[in-house]
């Protein structure tokens, strides 16, 4: 079940219309992105805003709970709240108060706006700002995003942000969280907007073109199943990241997969590179069976060929089965749609040398490792 909060001087219809772009950016993009596989609640703040005197919208969101899952069948480890600007802030106020109910955030250009009841729980929290706001600086939403780094053991760090003036994004996930409580951090070069674009300094585009939409939506679906026991220390094996996002290491190179040039451009070649733990080393395993990259792109077979040598790139991501992956108990991976195998180059083990799909032969150059 999905909570929207609107902004301030916004509306309930506003989240669950999508406004001017329509149903595709209904509740930021999760509804469309959900195939209505989901319940969404949009509420209507006092005043249009939410600034929760005394605890009361905190607790007109319980009375929301008891009488929708009163209603209707809802899975209580599935509860999820997300909002811009002054709906930011009232999906902070709920990781504060309600780290128990909601199994996580996602706070797009907020602040501590709706105040911070508790605010000692443990709750996976992925917080979106632009380095260029106007209206709710940058610093608020770090400190925001810090106050549950702490609360789950994530290893303190500077993420890295794009640069002013590049006009792209940089996801992080944090390490050392707590098992089940990931932190990401989502930094973008633009203003105050829920949507920005890559390659655009314009804070009032169509939202739906957002690479945020689908950011949000796969961090939020690696969550299946009860919420995980709060623990107080991270466990024997920390990691920052989901247990699907990783680096994969080639066995025969032992370097990691990775996009040429940290290139986000649909289109960049797909090689091995010494690992050093960067954005573009980050492959998110999905429930579709996609490898994700930045939070939006694929890993894909070129054109959907099948021919032994096809290459491999990123793309955005489409669904189809060639950008669906299968894992193998012996360390390959399978493309899908081609029925081979995600292959080094002449089995090659220096910077550089691209990947691309092969017939499975159970080479090293076809093996690889998650770290």
């Amino acid at each position: 079940m999905f909570f929207g909060f609107h902004w301030n001087g916004g509306t309930a219809n506003d989240v669950d219309s999508g406004g001017s772009s329509g149903y595709p950016w209904s509740y930021y993009g999760q509804r469309a992105l959900s195939n209505s596989g989901a319940i969404f609640v949009a509420p209507q703040g006092t005043n249009n805003g939410w600034a929760n005197p005394g605890g009361e919208d905190v607790t007109f969101v319980d009375d929301m709970l008891r009488r929708i899952e009163a209603d209707l069948c809802v899975d209580t480890s599935q509860r999820f709240a997300m909002g811009f600007s002054y709906g930011g802030g009232m999906s902070y106020a709920l990781a504060c108060a309600r780290g128990t109910v909601f199994r996580a955030v996602a706070v797009y250009s907020g602040a501590q706006l709706s105040g911070c009841s508790g605010g000692t729980d443990p709750v996976a929290y992925i917080g979106l700002h632009g380095l260029r706001d106007p209206v709710v600086n940058i610093s608020a939403g770090r400190s925001l995003r810090d106050r549950f780094v702490r609360n789950n053991g994530c290893t303190p760090q500077n993420p890295p942000e794009p640069a002013n003036g590049s006009l792209t994004h940089i996801v992080t996930y944090y390490s050392g969280c707590r098992a089940g409580y990931p932190v990401a951090w989502a930094a973008f070069d633009a203003g105050h907007t829920p949507g920005p674009w890559d390659g655009s300094a314009g804070d009032y585009n169509p939202h739906e073109r957002s690479w945020t939409g689908p950011v949000v939506w796969n961090f939020f679906s690696q969550f299946g199943g009860a919420n995980p026991t709060p623990t107080a220390t991270p466990t024997s094996t920390p990691t920052g990241n989901p247990p699907a996002t990783t680096a994969l290491r080639g066995v025969g190179s032992n370097r990691c997969l990775d996009v040429s040039g940290v290139s986000q451009a649909n289109g960049a070649l797909v090689h091995i590179w010494d690992c050093h733990g960067g954005v573009n080393q980050q492959w998110t395993s999905t429930s579709a069976g996609e490898l994700r990259v930045y939070g939006n792109k694929c890993l894909d077979v070129n054109g959907a060929g099948t021919a032994d040598g096809t290459a491999v790139l990123i793309w955005d991501c489409n669904g189809q089965n060639n950008q669906k992956w299968r894992f193998n108990a012996d360390g390959s991976i399978t493309a899908v749609g081609a029925n081979k195998c995600l292959d080094v180059s002449g089995a090659g083990t220096a910077n550089g040398t691209r990947v691309h799909i092969w017939s499975c032969t159970g080479d090293s150059n076809q093996k690889w490792t998650r770290v």
